[in-house]
């Protein structure tokens, strides 16, 4: 067995690990760092949770210990990713005098200009605020040793190419990069090809594999199902849950649903101030939270020791956004669970979340017998029955339930459900888009199945 004696570390470093409760290093760390502190580039592949932070921080915080100057850049894709790494390296850090700066939008950028005047040692930061401060002319990245590209999947699939590619063309040749990722894709294949030189590969689990300890399940169901569906889970357990859904405003909903049900629960997305979101993350942590419902600015840089439970309200666009968000349970040694809800248009979404696992996800049974989701189910029809809107209409669809203009999309018509609820509810999204626009065959809810690959 390796132990991080064995990894050429400093006593002082070794010191920093036990103080933090490290006993040994897991799989990435161990072959990250080796390689790492000889300076090599390094490519590395791990399931989030799995170490990736010290496995990049320890080798920082060895080469750079005595050195004065900004000397070390570390690009994350969310604000809560570079905090998460900004604690780390103050714990790793501190006692070899290497200090961070984490540079991230939402807050103001006076504080941030003076840690670039004080010329800290480790920049962490997102790619949009460091090219702020970059065109500002505040931020020097003049002296750069050592690049980490962390979430590098993440950050491609989010857009900031442009911006990695400025920040790239400001900092000197050669330098060691450091890229870790939890996938790797072919866009994330090409990007390593053009800027690493020679680099370690170091892949602990295939690409696209999810967190061994955690129990998944997919649940099939209809849009109106998913609000009842989601309360009958959180009534089943008292586990702390992580709510994954598509957009901001999904999420304000569902998140009012749960604490309608008289769940303790908060939520985070790109409308939440830093502060907000801050608050959020801390209430989460510390427990006066049950229920954290979030868009995918989340599946990223949530350091939460133990999420008992994470739910995919909505299927992710991108299948590597599945990985990432069943990471934040099962973290380290811990175990967890992770379902998800699939509606009938989202059928295609499952099928890609299903071949980049190499694995089918366990089907679950739908609890629709239950008193909690019966009890819901009945309730979301009473407001729409008060609304005066058809079963098949979600609300906000523009005048009298029609779809918004420009969606070039006709509803197909849906019947009730199982127990006379509705194709619609609260918690709904749009039906299956009709082909060549007629309606497609009525589908009973919750009991589709979805096409078989070939």
């Amino acid at each position: 067995m390796i132990r991080f004696q064995d990894l050429l570390l400093s006593e002082k470093s070794l010191h920093a690990l036990a103080r933090a409760g490290f006993e040994e290093p897991t799989p990435i760390q161990a072959q990250a760092i080796p390689p790492a502190l000889e300076g090599r580039d390094v490519i590395g592949t791990a399931a989030t949770g799995t170490g990736k932070t010290a496995a990049f921080l320890l080798p920082i915080i060895e080469r750079l210990a005595g050195k004065p100057g900004t000397r070390a850049l570390v690009l994350a894709p969310t604000r809560e990713l570079a905090l998460q790494i900004g604690q780390e390296l103050e714990r790793f850090g501190h006692a070899r005098h290497v200090r961070g700066a984490v540079v991230i939008g939402g807050v103001g950028m006076e504080q941030q200009r003076q840690a670039f005047r004080e010329r800290r040692e480790v920049v962490i930061a997102t790619p949009g605020r460091l090219v702020d401060h970059l065109q500002s002319g505040s931020a020097r990245l003049d002296q750069i040793e050592l690049l980490v590209l962390d979430e590098a999947d993440r950050m491609l699939d989010m857009g900031f190419r442009p911006q990695l590619t400025r920040i790239l063309q400001r900092l000197p040749r050669p330098r060691q990069t450091l890229l870790f990722s939890a996938t790797m894709g072919g866009e994330v294949a090409d990007f390593a090809a053009a800027h690493l030189r020679d680099p370690v590969r170091v892949e602990v689990v295939r690409s696209g594999t999810t967190a061994a300890r955690a129990e998944q399940r997919v649940f099939l169901c209809g849009q109106e199902e998913k609000l009842p569906l989601l309360l009958a889970l959180l009534d089943g357990d008292d586990l702390s849950t992580l709510v994954f859904t598509r957009t901001k405003r999904r999420a304000d909903r569902v998140a009012k649903g749960v604490e309608r049900a008289g769940h303790k629960v908060t939520r985070i997305h790109a409308d939440r101030s830093q502060g907000q979101r801050r608050q959020a993350l801390d209430g989460f942590k510390d427990g006066s939270y049950r229920v954290l419902v979030a868009t995918d600015i989340a599946a990223r840089g949530i350091d939460v020791a133990e999420i008992g439970h994470v739910v995919n309200f909505d299927l992710p666009h991108v299948a590597e956004d599945y990985v990432h968000r069943v990471g934040r349970t099962a973290r380290m040694a811990a175990s967890g669970r992770a379902s998800s809800f699939c509606s009938p248009e989202e059928g295609a979404l499952l099928r890609s979340i299903e071949k980049l696992t190499r694995a089918p996800l366990p089907r679950a049974e739908v609890p629709r017998d239950g008193e909690v989701f019966q009890s819901e189910s009945a309730r979301a029809a009473e407001g729409r029955a008060h609304q005066g809107l058809p079963p098949h209409r979600r609300p906000g669809g523009g005048p009298k339930g029609r779809p918004r203009s420009g969606s070039g999309r006709k509803l197909a018509s849906h019947p009730p459900g199982r127990h006379g609820s509705p194709a619609r509810a609260a918690g709904g999204g749009e039906t299956q888009a009709a082909s060549g626009g007629s309606a497609r065959p009525a589908v009973r809810l919750g009991t589709w199945k979805p096409r078989r690959q070939r």
